[in-house]
């Protein structure tokens, strides 16, 4: 009972904390940098017993810049579970097993994150496994060939998927020098070639896996005291890097691309990509662009209703852009009924944006949006791992986690008019890469 009236008391404060317009995160966030580069972020939080600890690599599909060797950031997230000569593979999960730890990994665009959450008085053996895989990483030869056929494996079996097939496609058709031209996985033809790549992972390691490129993150039943003084002990002598990788400008966009998927299988398909902005935290772009989406392509927009409920063309609407370090796409997607209603569809999408573009959105619709948007991630936060997984997030992309608190002061400040700049500056037929999926030859939308 304590426990529900405390998380009630809690969301309160959640609320009300939002309309002040305090920090959306109502936990201060304690930054220590070594001497070395590594930036360490405590967050004390009431889960007596327990903590999670991540570490954010700023490493991600984004910085595989050199012909024939993609995928990269995604294979060090298998490899880093091999083990070291001080902590085999069955020894690191024994120990890690005995703290009542679990760990995984994942890999982005612009990151991979490692993490594991367990009993906060075993704090100091989760920084000393962390430390020596990260300083101390071994495999052989053979080691790497047998994840890279791994890896190999994971890759076909998501490619089984028509919506992975199709992916690729869009990507590589919407970006022409840009790395976010590959998925996180990489090219197919680099993974084939990968395990002939053997001399090339050791120096991807060296390059990257260094503390310039890295914050630890530790949330819950902690004091920034002793988190920075067990970062001190375990990773204060890592050695510094220098490596920075020269990734691509992508050059504007003249005109709309199509890429098509013959494929009779599934509910035909479509998605409309444009060329989007970069995470920025001093520029309203990206929170106009979230109230824009929520809006016209969420559950509860006259768009969603007319198409998937009255007039039943859909099975599926939804539309949206992530946040990423560089320029990316607002990609809205769309599965079918009736693959004929696809031109249909895609003019009716285009026609409810064009209406934003001169009209805007009503006044009590926005003020309702904003609140909506701010309180959903505010009721997310709710244990040590969401925390540190969102902490970890802003961290990917600025470097610096108190870019939380910025962006979603941003949201107060989302006007009409600001909804309409948006709507007009990215919503153009020129930066617009059109993909589909149906039955036919061809894609027959235009």
């Amino acid at each position: 009972m304590k426990r529900k009236l405390f998380t009630g008391f809690l969301l309160l404060f959640f609320y009300s904390a939002a309309f002040a317009g305090e920090k959306i995160l109502p936990y201060p966030m304690h930054q220590h940098k070594l001497g070395n580069g590594l930036n360490v972020v405590t967050v004390p939080f009431d889960s007596p017993g327990l903590a999670a600890f991540y570490i954010v690599v700023r490493v991600g599909a984004r910085n595989e810049v050199e012909d024939g060797v993609t995928g990269f950031a995604h294979f060090f997230e298998h490899m880093m579970f091999r083990g070291t000569d001080k902590y085999p593979k069955e020894k690191y999960s024994a120990i890690l097993k005995s703290t009542g730890a679990a760990a995984n990994a994942n890999t982005t665009q612009d990151r991979t994150l490692y993490h594991m959450t367990g009993n906060a008085a075993r704090l100091d053996i989760m920084f000393e496994l962390e430390a020596d895989r990260f300083r101390n990483l071994h495999y052989s030869e053979h080691g790497f060939k047998t994840e890279a056929g791994a890896v190999k494996g994971e890759y076909t079996k998501n490619y089984a998927s028509p919506y992975q097939q199709i992916y690729e496609k869009m990507l590589n058709t919407a970006f022409d020098k840009h790395t976010y031209k590959h998925t996180t996985m990489g090219f197919f033809k680099d993974i084939v070639d990968m395990p002939n790549q053997y001399d090339y992972s050791r120096l991807f390691f060296k390059r990257f896996y260094k503390p310039e490129y890295c914050t630890i993150v530790v949330v819950g039943d902690v004091t920034p005291e002793k988190v920075n003084k067990l970062a001190q002990k375990y990773f204060g002598d890592w050695e510094q890097g220098n490596y920075v990788a020269s990734v691509p400008v992508e050059p504007p966009q003249n005109g709309t691309r199509y890429v098509h998927l013959q494929n009779g299988a599934i509910p035909a398909y479509l998605s409309m990509s444009y060329k989007g902005p970069a995470f920025d935290d001093t520029k309203i772009d990206m929170p106009a662009l979230d109230v824009l989406s929520s809006i016209v392509f969420s559950r509860t927009s006259d768009l969603f209703k007319k198409l998937v409920f009255q007039e039943r063309k859909l099975r599926f609407l939804g539309g949206g852009a992530g946040d990423s370090h560089d320029p990316n796409l607002f990609t809205i997607q769309a599965s079918f009924v009736d693959k004929n209603d696809m031109q249909y569809v895609k003019d009716e999408i285009v026609k409810a944006v064009e209406k934003v573009k001169t009209a805007g959105v009503d006044g009590d619709v926005l003020a309702k949006t904003k609140s909506n948007l701010k309180y959903s991630y505010a009721m997310s936060i709710d244990n040590p791992d969401r925390i540190a997984n969102s902490i970890c997030h802003y961290i990917m992309l600025t470097g610096d986690p108190e870019s939380l608190h910025r962006l979603y002061a941003l949201y107060d400040r989302v006007t009409i008019d600001e909804v309409k700049m948006v709507a007009n500056k990215y919503f153009i037929p020129e930066a617009l890469t059109i993909a589909t999926i149906s039955e036919d030859v061809e894609g027959g939308v235009k």
